[in-house]
């Protein structure tokens, strides 16, 4: 086997392995479909995979997979532009063992959240998720939506004034 072709495929490998959860986490908050979340994980780990293959080199995988993985929930959201948050809370949250008392506060709790969040702008949603679920740096999330480290920045403060004014309401 070709020692280069042999290093391409660990290297996939081990971005897969560190890097699935979190686009597929990316992906469903994206669009509240567990299953599109899984197509759209598996599409963007493709698109990876293809560019590896025509012997680019990826200097920062985690920001580049978030890029793949943004532009096709974009192109997602013009074909279809709602998103069903009922859909979502229809199919519960997953939050395992533990006290059943704490576990129907822990979900109503979500699922004020997910409404809070489902409700801000696109642009104030997109850099939240990616601050505070994914906990990404600035500078990682300005590389992703294409915007300067300052704008990204002002979009995360006023997202995050707008959720305070949605949960308070």
């Amino acid at each position: 086997m070709d020692p280069k072709k042999s290093r391409i495929e660990q290297l996939f490998l081990e971005t897969y392995d560190i890097y699935a959860d979190a686009i597929f986490r990316y992906c469903y908050i994206q669009t509240s479909d567990r299953e599109l979340a899984k197509d759209l994980t598996q599409e963007s780990f493709a698109k990876f995979w293809q560019y590896m293959q025509g012997g680019k080199e990826i200097l920062q995988p985690r920001p580049f997979l978030y890029k793949i993985a943004a532009n096709l929930v974009i192109d997602y959201r013009r074909k279809k532009k709602t998103v069903s948050l009922e859909k979502m809370m229809e199919q519960g949250f997953d939050y395992g063992e533990g006290d059943e008392a704490k576990s129907k506060e822990i979900k109503f709790e979500g699922e004020k959240a997910i409404q809070a969040i489902k409700n801000l702008d696109e642009k104030y949603r997109d850099v939240l998720t990616l601050r505070y679920v994914d906990e990404m740096s600035i500078k990682e999330i300005a590389g992703i939506v294409g915007e300067s480290e300052n704008n990204v920045s002002v979009r995360i403060h006023r997202g995050l004034e707008k959720l305070r004014e949605l949960v308070a309401e």
